[in-house]
C-alpha cells in the first residue's frame, strides 16, 4: 500500500432520484410514521393557531331574570355574536372586545328588562277594559317602576315593592290608609346604612298618595327588618350625628396641633390625640329678678293720699250700758243753736285719719336663655414628641431627649392651638420619648406578577411563545428530519474524459484542498503506477457493481 492520500475513483454513480422516487423507496412503517407525523404538526399547528386567534370571554350579564336570559341569547344569535354559558349558568359571556357594542344594542332593544314593568304596561290597554283591571294594571305598573328606582342603588341588585292601595271610602270611619313592603336584595358584602333605608322609605311613601311613613317596611334577602316604626337610637337619647360631630370636632383638633408641630419636629416625629367631652344637652332658662331695696334716685310711679276728719265724738262709756246708746232724737223744736261739746275748743274736729300709698319703678329683669348643642365641656390632649437625633464627630447617630426649655415651648404651642382652658377643667399633657424603630419597609406597590397590565402582556407574550414553540417542533421534529430521509444526496465529483468517455465520474477524496482537474488526473496516475494491484481489485469491484446493477 502507499503512503500517498488514497484516491478513490469510481465509475459515473447514477442520477439523484427525485423526491417521488426517495419516497416509494421507504417502507410502509416508515411511509405510515412520516404520514403520522405530519398529521400530528398539522394538527398542533392548526390547534395553536386557533388557540391564539380565540378571544377572551367576559360577562355580558349575570343574574338574569329566565326571560330576559331568552330575550337575550335570541337577540345573540340574530346579530351572529359568539357567546357561551359561565359555570352554573350564572351569566352570559361574549368576546371582550364586543361587550361594550353588544350591551348598547341590547339597551336599544330595551334588553335586559329586569323582570320588571313599569308604565309601559299601560301603553297597549284593551278596548273594553273595567276599571278594576286598570286599577290593578296601574299598581304593577307603579310598583315596577319604584323597583327599578331602587335598583339604581349601588349597594341594591335588585328590589320587589308590594303595595296595599285599599278602595277610597266615603266614610271617613271606614276609611284605610295604603301601606307598602320592599324587599331588597342587596350584593355580596354589602349594607344599607340608616341613612339609605330612610331614603327608600321616602322614596316609596312620597310616590304614593295618603302613604305615611310608618307603614313602609324594608326587609332584605335574609328577611331581616331594617325599618322600625321607633328609632331606638333616638329613644335612647343618641344620634348618630352626634357621634359624627365628636370624631369630627377631635380630628379638627389634631389637624391644629399636627399644623403647628410639623415645621418643628418633623411630620413623622410627633403623634397627637384629642378627646372632647361634647355637651349636647338642650337647656332653656327663664329667669325675673327684682332688686330688693329701691335706691333713693328710683322714680315714684303713682301716689294716692287719703285723709279723713270729723266732728262726732267716738262712743264712750261701757261697752253694752244704756250710756253708751247715742241719743234719741229730739222731739221739740229746735230754737236754739248747737252747743259745742266739752271735749275740745269750739270748731275742732274731734276724729282724724290720714292714709298715704307711693308705688315706686320697679327694678325687674327678665332673662331667656338657650344654650346652644354641641358646647365643648372639656378638653383631653395628649402629645408624644421623639427624641431628637444627633450625629457624633465618628458618624454614627444617637437619640438625646428634648431640653426642658424645649418641652416648655412645645407645651404652649399646643395649648394655644387647641384653645386651652383651665377654667372648664382641660388637662394637656405633652411627653417626649424615643419612638420605636419602624418595621422594615414594605413596598406598597403592586408585585410585578401581580400587575394586571403585566398579566395581560404576559398571556400575550405566552400566546406567541407557544406558537414558536409548536413552528420550531414541527420544523425540527418532523419536516427537517423527512426532508433528510427523502431528499437525494448530493455529493462533490469531478467529472473527466480521458479517452472520449463522458460517463466516468472520479471521486477524490484526501489530498489537500483547492487541487485543479490537471493535479488530481496527475496524482491518480501515480497512484496507479505505484499500486497497480489496488486500482486492478477497484476495478473488478466497479464491474461487479456494474453487472449486478444491470442485472
Amino acid at each position: 500500500m502507499a503512503s500517498a492520500d488514497p484516491v478513490l475513483a469510481q465509475r459515473p454513480a447514477p442520477p439523484a432520484l427525485p423526491v417521488f422516487q426517495r419516497i416509494n423507496e421507504l417502507s410502509q412503517r416508515q411511509k405510515l410514521s412520516a404520514a403520522a407525523a405530519i398529521a400530528i404538526a398539522i394538527a398542533m399547528l392548526v390547534g395553536v393557531w386557533l388557540w391564539s386567534r380565540s378571544p377572551d370571554y367576559a360577562v355580558l350579564f349575570s343574574n338574569l331574570e329566565e326571560r330576559d336570559g331568552g330575550a337575550i341569547v335570541t337577540a345573540l344569535q340574530q346579530q351572529n355574536v359568539p357567546y357561551r354559558f359561565a359555570p352554573g349558568g350564572g351569566a352570559i359571556l361574549i368576546p371582550s372586545a364586543m361587550v361594550h357594542e353588544v350591551r348598547l344594542r341590547l339597551a336599544a332593544q330595551g334588553l335586559p328588562k329586569g323582570g320588571l314593568v313599569g308604565f309601559e304596561l299601560m301603553e297597549n290597554q284593551k278596548l273594553g277594559v273595567s276599571q278594576f283591571h286598570e286599577q290593578v294594571n296601574f299598581q304593577r305598573a307603579l310598583e315596577g317602576e319604584l323597583a327599578r328606582t331602587i335598583q339604581s342603588i349601588g349597594t341594591v341588585a335588585s328590589a320587589r315593592v308590594h303595595l296595599a292601595m285599599p278602595k277610597q271610602s266615603g266614610f271617613l270611619r271606614d276609611e284605610q290608609k295604603p301601606t307598602a313592603s320592599v324587599l331588597v336584595n342587596l350584593r355580596p358584602g354589602r349594607t344599607l346604612d340608616p341613612a339609605q333605608v330612610a331614603g327608600v322609605v321616602h322614596l316609596v311613601s312620597s310616590s304614593v298618595p295618603r302613604l305615611a311613613n310608618d307603614n313602609v317596611s324594608v326587609i332584605d334577602q335574609n328577611g331581616t327588618l331594617l325599618t322600625t316604626r321607633s328609632d331606638p337610637l333616638r329613644m335612647a337619647g343618641l344620634d348618630a350625628t352626634q357621634l359624627t360631630y365628636v370624631r369630627d370636632l377631635e380630628a379638627s383638633y389634631i389637624r391644629r396641633i399636627e399644623t403647628i408641630l410639623a415645621p418643628i419636629v418633623g411630620a413623622d416625629n410627633f403623634k397627637a390625640q384629642v378627646t372632647a367631652d361634647v355637651d349636647f344637652n338642650q337647656v332653656e332658662q327663664t329667669a325675673e329678678t327684682y332688686k330688693p331695696n329701691p335706691s333713693a334716685e328710683q322714680a315714684i310711679r303713682s301716689q294716692q293720699t287719703n285723709e279723713q276728719t270729723t266732728r262726732e265724738p267716738g262712743a264712750q262709756g261701757v261697752p253694752g250700758a244704756l250710756s253708751n246708746q247715742p241719743p234719741a232724737p229730739a222731739t221739740a223744736p229746735i230754737t236754739s243753736p248747737d252747743v259745742a261739746g266739752g271735749s275740745g275748743p269750739a270748731g275742732a274736729p274731734l276724729n282724724s285719719n290720714r292714709a298715704s300709698t307711693i308705688n315706686y319703678e320697679l327694678d325687674r329683669t327678665v332673662q331667656h336663655t338657650r344654650q346652644a348643642l354641641g358646647q365643648v365641656r372639656r378638653l383631653s390632649v395628649a402629645v408624644i414628641v421623639n427624641q431628637r437625633t444627633e450625629t457624633l464627630p465618628n458618624g454614627q447617630t444617637r437619640t438625646v431627649p428634648l431640653t426642658e426649655e424645649e418641652s416648655t415651648r412645645l407645651t404652649s404651642l399646643v395649648r394655644e392651638a387647641v384653645g386651652y382652658n383651665q377654667a372648664r377643667g382641660d388637662s394637656l399633657n405633652v411627653s417626649n420619648a424615643a419612638f420605636a424603630a419602624p418595621n422594615a419597609a414594605v413596598d406598597a406597590d403592586v408585585p410585578l406578577w401581580k400587575d394586571p397590565q403585566m398579566l395581560e402582556l404576559g398571556k400575550e407574550l405566552l400566546k406567541y411563545g407557544v406558537v414558536l414553540l409548536a413552528l420550531a417542533f414541527v420544523y425540527f421534529g418532523v419536516v427537517r428530519p423527512l426532508i433528510r430521509n427523502v431528499a437525494p444526496v448530493h455529493q462533490d465529483t469531478d467529472t473527466f474524459d480521458e479517452d472520449g468517455d463522458d460517463d466516468v465520474i472520479v471521486q477524490l477524496n484526501g489530498g489537500p484542498p483547492g487541487l485543479t482537474f490537471d493535479d488530481k488526473l496527475t496524482r491518480a496516475k501515480e497512484v496507479a503506477k505505484s499500486d497497480p494491484k489496488m486500482i486492478a481489485n477497484l476495478i473488478k469491484d466497479w464491474m461487479g457493481t456494474n453487472d449486478e446493477g444491470k442485472k
